[in-house]
Parts: C-alpha cells; structure tokens; sequence
C-alpha cells in the first residue's frame, strides 16, 4: 500500500502526537497521504479531501481512534473495497488491532504488503413505513430498537426470514453482526460470535420474561422487527446515528452484499484481542 487516506479522532489527548508520528513515517516511506479535514489540520502532511472524496485513489485506511473511529470510517466507506487498518489512541478497541505503540511497525507492514485482511459482514438496515422505504443504513456493530426518553416498556414483533418469531416485551432489541457482537450486545448477555461466522446475534434489552434469550440467526435471511408501541422508540445505527420510529414502523435487517476489509498485522489472533481485552485468565500450570 502506498497510497493511504488518515482519518483520525483528533479529540484524544494524543491525537496531535500520533499524527505527527504518521507525517514522519509516511514522509520516510515516500507515502501518499490524503486526509479529512480535521485530520490535515493536525498531520500537515499530504493533501486534504472531503469526506466524499478522501477514499478515491487510495490503497487503505489508516483509522487513529477507538472503535468508535473504525465504525465511522467503515459507514464513510459505503460498501467501496478499501482495507481498513484501526490504531487504537487509548479506549478499549476490539477493532482497533494495532495498539499505539506499534503504529511504525503497522505503516511499515502495509508499505510492504507484509499483513493479512479480514473479510467482516455489514448489515443492512431499512425503515419502512406505511409500506413505504424512509432510510437506508449499513451497520458494521449493530442496529438498536430502543425506547428514547420514555420509561414505558415497548413491544416489538420478530420475524426471521419468512418465520415469525415472537413478540418481546422489553426495554429494546439489539441485531449486531459478529463484530457487533463484542459491542452493546455484550453488554446486554449477548454471546461472542467469531468474526467469520455467517450469522445474526438478536439480543434482547431488559426483556420482562426469564424465557427470553439471546437468538443466532443465519445472516442469509432477513430479520423484520416491528414496532408495536407507540411513543419515543429510536433506532440507533452502530450507536453513532439515530432516527425516530413510530408505531406499525418495520425494521428489516439484512446481510449486505458488501462488507468491510479489516487489515492485521504478522500474528494477529481474533482470540488473543478477546483474551487481553476482556482479561480472561486460565490456569498457569
């Protein structure tokens, strides 16, 4: 990769220290470098683009943040084959597999094709309405059905493919990818899905029944929720974006035909990020 596009989360404290390690190492390798404009102001190193055009020209993406960057930068993307390397800038980045003080090793891996990519699911999630599409969105983490302000209960009827499932009375329901699945699913007693498993976690949000559990679903059918109650439910796309839903609103949930290309360095292991990070311990024999 010679060519890169640098998008960074220039409010870590750090930001400013990292990008300067970037200009230098990028200016070392003869590297081209576009970035956003936030970023330009910091790196003053290459050119800068717009947030439509930084992606053009470009072998990858250099993602300096925390996953809430790399979920950023994979919606920008919008399904275009660009390899995206994360560098985690403090924060406890599952999809940040570079940590900050591999940052050289990581551009010079990428300047010598000396790394491996991983191929991850991207759902995508419409609303329809009275029969009728309102948004479409593409979720690398996970769609959220939740109530907004209210402190009522909601209702919300599942479907799987052309299978009705049930009707969950709950706080909300979550649909993540794998990836996802080591986000707010988690956090709700979803499982741990490998990245390379071709499926849907549906994880419930306090639901009001002890029958009710987490559910893997193949990622080759659709997942329909439907809103059954009215008032103050929000749908909330990988956390970052969010829209109002009313009731009789249909969520459907599908695998995109394009995904999102992950870039790892020399032993990298999907299993090693999750036994650091969630500090899991075994006998030391």
């Amino acid at each position: 990769m010679r060519r890169l596009a640098v998008i960074a989360n220039c409010e870590k404290p750090r930001a400013n220290d990292v990008l300067r390690r970037v200009a230098v190492k990028a200016r070392e390798l003869g590297l081209r470098v576009a970035a956003d404009k936030p970023t330009a102001r910091l790196l003053r190193y290459g050119t800068t683009a717009s947030e439509t055009r930084i992606f053009d020209g470009v072998d990858g993406v250099l993602a300096l943040g925390g996953d809430g960057t790399v979920l950023r930068v994979a919606r920008a993307l919008g399904g275009r084959d660009r390899p995206i390397m994360g560098v985690n800038v403090g924060g406890l980045g599952f999809l940040t597999s570079v940590a900050e003080a591999d940052l050289e090793r990581g551009i010079d891996c990428l300047a010598a094709d000396r790394f491996t990519v991983s191929n991850r699911a991207v759902a995508e999630v419409t609303v329809e309405r009275r029969g009728r599409r309102l948004w479409r969105f593409r979720a690398l983490n996970d769609a959220v059905v939740a109530r907004g302000r209210s402190l009522r209960v909601v209702t919300l009827d599942v479907s799987v493919g052309r299978d009705r499932g049930t009707s969950y009375v709950c706080d909300g329901l979550i649909v993540s990818t794998p990836t996802g699945s080591t986000g707010h699913s988690l956090s709700a007693n979803g499982p741990i899905v490998s990245p390379d498993t071709s499926a849907f976690v549906i994880s419930l949000i306090c639901p009001h029944t002890l029958s009710s559990r987490p559910l893997v679903a193949p990622d080759r059918r659709e997942i329909v929720v439907g809103v059954s109650s009215s008032g103050g439910l929000l749908l909330s796309i990988d956390g970052q974006v969010g829209r109002p839903l009313v009731q009789g609103d249909l969520v459907r949930v599908r695998r995109s035909a394009k995904g999102v290309k992950f870039v790892h360095l020399p032993g990298y292991s999907y299993f090693s990020v999750l036994r650091q990070k969630l500090r899991w311990s075994g006998r030391s024999d």
